[in-house]
């Protein structure tokens, strides 16, 4: 084939993957150019924001309590397109993409004058993002300062309800953490470098080695609770007592762990099963309880956005803080112990499924003689 012609050939090929694209489009479209990115990111929470299970069930209630407002508050971070264009009935597919690649890429700033960070869009054929020598074919390409920090993420992940209580407070937990003061920003953990096309090398060569990981894991992930959440299991014996110590600490997280919903929880479960037949069972449990204005505890995710006014209690481990968790059984020596320290993520109290609602991370056994 001539050069003219391979030119030609590319052309045509270059305009059947940009076809259709308008300033707010399907991820499906943005995915025949940045395929990598696309795959990567239909397996994200943020993918599945709008048409999780969990959230529909949340978003039902929420709706039945306090009406359309509520749908509206909800949606502006689960749907956020949806309420771009007015969408609230969810007629449109990008509707259905949750945290989309046109919300983000379309964020050209973040005020903080507000009571919640509030981002600033402009929706055109022009993308931003963190790259400063994109030169993309297909659309235009803007370098954003603001993607390269953790203020892309405060939108949705920072929170005041009408009662002016925190529901939310991940950035604001990260911008006074020991990692925000050292430079290190939420992407650091979650939108880490990869190997990876930005572009499709079908549709243009690029010269990029490392995309930024749009799977985007969090509390959802078992390799990032494992290498957040850190646990060394003790054991001694003394006055006919079996005496264990769970030292636990947040690692890694900018943030408190767990973070986001006031319903999440860790949870640390220990049982010491003897040999002369004596079974034991603790509980240690890492959350926050929220009360409303009456001061009764709230147990269903949709009340707590909704009518949250206190915070009764905060056992949830600050970023770096280590902790010792210390049990006393009734064993005598030389009756042989199995010990289990079992740590398990519990996600939501409206999940049906089981595996929707917790998910084990981390077991430490020991046969104490």
């Amino acid at each position: 084939m001539s050069i003219a012609r391979c030119l030609l050939a590319c052309a045509a090929a270059v305009s059947a993957f940009g076809a259709g694209l308008e300033p707010i489009s399907s991820a499906e479209l943005c995915g025949r150019c940045h395929r990598a990115i696309h795959e990567a990111w239909k397996s994200s929470s943020h993918s599945h924001a709008m048409d999780s299970r969990l959230f529909q069930d949340a978003l039902e209630a929420a709706e039945t309590d306090a009406g359309a407002a509520a749908r509206k508050s909800c949606l502006s971070c689960h749907a956020p397109l949806a309420i771009q264009t007015g969408d609230l009935t969810l007629q449109k597919k990008v509707s259905w993409e949750g945290v989309t690649c046109d919300y983000c890429h379309s964020v050209t700033s973040v005020g903080f004058t507000a009571a919640n960070p509030k981002a600033k869009l402009e929706f055109n054929l022009i993308k931003s993002g963190p790259l400063k020598d994109a030169n993309p074919i297909g659309h235009g390409a803007s370098y954003s300062e603001v993607h390269t920090s953790s203020a892309v993420c405060a939108p949705c992940h920072e929170y005041r309800n009408a009662q002016g209580f925190s529901v939310l407070s991940t950035f604001s937990e990260w911008k006074a953490s020991p990692q925000a003061r050292a430079g290190k920003q939420c992407q650091s953990c979650h939108m880490s470098r990869v190997e990876g096309d930005v572009v499709d090398p079908k549709v243009q060569r690029s010269t990029a080695a490392k995309i930024n990981l749009h799977q985007m894991p969090g509390s959802h992930s078992i390799d990032q609770l494992t290498s957040t959440f850190k646990a060394q299991l003790y054991s001694s014996r003394g006055d006919g007592k079996l005496n264990v110590r769970v030292d636990v600490a947040n690692s890694a997280a900018g943030h408190y762990v767990p973070t986001g919903s006031p319903l999440r929880q860790i949870v640390l479960e220990l049982r010491a099963d003897s040999y002369g037949g004596k079974h034991f069972r603790e509980e240690r449990v890492y959350r926050r309880i929220v009360a409303d204005a009456n001061g009764k505890a709230l147990d269903r995710e949709h009340l707590a956005f909704l009518k949250g006014a206190k915070l009764i209690s905060d056992t949830r481990l600050a970023p770096e803080e280590k902790r010792a968790e210390t049990f006393s059984f009734d064993v005598p020596a030389g009756d042989r112990t199995q010990v289990k320290a079992t740590f398990w993520y519990y996600y939501s109290p409206m999940a049906r499924a089981e595996s929707q609602k917790r998910a084990t991370f981390l077991t430490i056994s020991r046969l104490v003689p």
